[in-house]
């Protein structure tokens, strides 16, 4: 069983509960946590012969070390057997110095800490364990893709079915096809290393998907009918959390399943992870629809490439691309307000810019301005069948506000652009760098369904792959920080005004914890009085 003691503790620190105490120096895997605990975990019942859910576990430990752990079998299933690893008599391994993850290995989320502060938050080093909780040839996984597609879902298909053959000699693998759906409509083909051999080099997802479709009885029903024991789940956001919700129900039955998350977003926007997969090349095919915008605007007077980039809730494609590019002369985002009309704002700009160099490429993130498109709330509250709003084109939107503004000025006619290559950039396959990271991913994935975690997502914090409980990625999404130096490097590229006022900065760091509440009672005064010499009505 795995063991976890708090590194470098001197100390004899504890975790107690109502029955027993559990010393942090010693062997500390997975926690078996009574009906009365009221400790540092949550859990919650669900019927009278259900087991209890642990929804989330914590391990504090000296000098303000916080080990946000994922669950394990033991935690309800306290009897199970373990075995050998088979990678150590695997050939491909003979030449590695250290076969195993140490077990007291964690990853911590914050690298830049100050001298005689906190350690702060960590997470388990991912990597395969010198004991596992499955035999290979009692191994029954399965692999789905829900949501939207993303480049390198085929690899990361391709790898978790060669990981699960070549290393742990698993030769059972099974498809689900259609996403969440396919699990109760039956829908599913084997999986083997030939029948995935080359599927890395076409885009798309080999076993389909679909968003909606999660119901959680039918789903957990038709795993535990078919004799499935490890479920691989790749999707978003909201597919990861019908994964916690499906593994919270396998806790409930009580039944050895490991249900395992591999976050896909192409928009980046996953909390705690440096980055999705897919974000690499969806950056790198964005700058080919940039560079046809800037040939396009400068091979004419007054000319205006807009280019709409995926970015629903946040804008990171668009704005690596725009810092990969250079030629990009604006950049808009949904973190960053902007506003069209009057002194400093977009039109002006656009103007002033054509003056200066007779052309310009504007880039925007599909979620930018949709407070500004004139249309109703009921279509702005529309959602899709994963729950996601559904958002307006802003590309259409924008150009034709441009084209309104500069029919009035029949001295300075325009001639835009307009490029959405959307779905052009989803479609492709993964580039290099995405086939390693997929690699990464799905070998860290299955390394932890074999040790008998359970529960969890797996990803690289700051360049080393840990297991992440469900609900630290679900909580919330992860945005581009408007106050931070990358965006101002932008902002140094592109020569554009920030569009914003201080109102919008002081509640940018209100929002996020960076104002203190001197400077929060002094932002409100400072911005009272800025509204107030605009004639606008302002109260504190």
């Amino acid at each position: 069983m795995e063991t976890l003691p708090n590194p470098n503790s001197s100390s004899s620190s504890s975790v107690r509960t109502n029955n027993n105490i559990v010393d942090l120096k010693s062997r500390l895997s997975a926690v078996s946590i009574p009906g009365n605990f009221t400790g540092k975990a949550s859990r919650r019942m669900a019927g009278d012969d259900a087991k209890p859910v642990i929804s989330k576990k914590i391990v504090t430990g000296e000098a303000g070390y916080v080990l946000e752990d994922v669950p394990h079998f033991v935690d309800y299933l306290p009897d199970l057997t373990t075995y050998p690893n088979p990678l150590q008599d695997n050939p491909a391994y003979s030449v590695v110095k250290q076969y195993f993850v140490n077990p007291d290995d964690t990853v911590t989320q914050t690298i830049v800490v100050h001298n005689g502060g906190p350690r702060g938050i960590h997470f388990r080093r991912a990597g395969p364990r010198q004991r596992v909780f499955f035999e290979s040839d009692e191994v029954n996984a399965c692999i789905v893709t829900c949501g939207g597609l993303c480049p390198g879902l085929n690899t990361v298909i391709r790898e978790l079915v060669c990981g699960l053959f070549d290393m742990y000699g698993v030769t059972k693998v099974l498809g689900i096809e259609g996403g969440y759906r396919g699990f109760y409509a039956r829908n599913t083909k084997n999986l083997t290393p030939k029948s995935v051999n080359d599927i890395h080099k076409r885009g798309g997802t080999i076993l389909g998907t679909s968003r909606g479709g999660h119901d959680t009885e039918k789903i957990v029903d038709s795993i535990l009918d078919r004799g499935i024991n490890q479920v691989y789940i790749i999707g978003g956001d909201g597919t990861q959390k019908g994964a916690s919700v499906i593994f919270e129900e396998m806790q409930r039955r009580g039944v050895k399943v490991a249900v395992v998350g591999i976050p896909k977003t192409i928009d980046n926007d996953i909390e705690v992870i440096d980055k999705s997969f897919g974000f690499d090349t969806a950056v790198e095919e964005a700058q080919r629809a940039i560079n046809a915008a800037h040939v396009e605007s400068e091979s004419v007077e007054n000319g205006i490439g807009l280019v709409k980039l995926m970015g629903r809730n946040s804008g990171f494609i668009a704005m690596y691309a725009t810092l990969a590019s250079r030629d990009v002369d604006c950049c808009l985002i949904p973190e960053s307000p902007f506003y069209l009309d009057g002194k400093g704002g977009l039109l002006e700009y656009i103007e002033k810019r054509l003056k200066e160099n007779g052309h310009m490429v504007i880039v925007v993130a599909e979620g930018a301005g949709q407070d500004l498109i004139a249309q109703s709330i009921r279509s702005m509250e529309s959602k899709d069948a994963s729950g996601n709003k559904l958002f307006l084109d802003v590309g259409l939107w924008l150009s034709q506000k441009i084209k309104e503004y500069f029919v009035k000025k029949p001295k300075m006619p325009i001639n835009l652009k307009y490029i959405d290559p959307t779905y052009m950039i989803r479609a492709v396959p993964g580039n290099a760098s995405d086939n390693v990271y997929c690699t990464l991913l799905a070998h860290s994935a299955l390394h932890g369904a074999m040790a008998g975690y359970t529960g969890f997502t797996v990803g690289p914090v700051n360049g080393r792959h840990a297991y992440i409980p469900f609900c630290r990625i679900t909580e919330k999404q992860k945005n581009v920080v408007i106050t931070d130096r990358m965006w101002a490097r932008l902002l140094s590229s592109t020569n554009q005004p920030s569009f914003l006022t201080k109102k919008h900065i002081d509640d940018f760091k209100r929002k996020n914890g960076l104002l203190s509440p001197i400077g929060v009672a002094q932002a409100a005064i400072e911005n009272k009085e800025e509204m107030q010499n605009n004639g606008a009505l302002f109260r504190i």
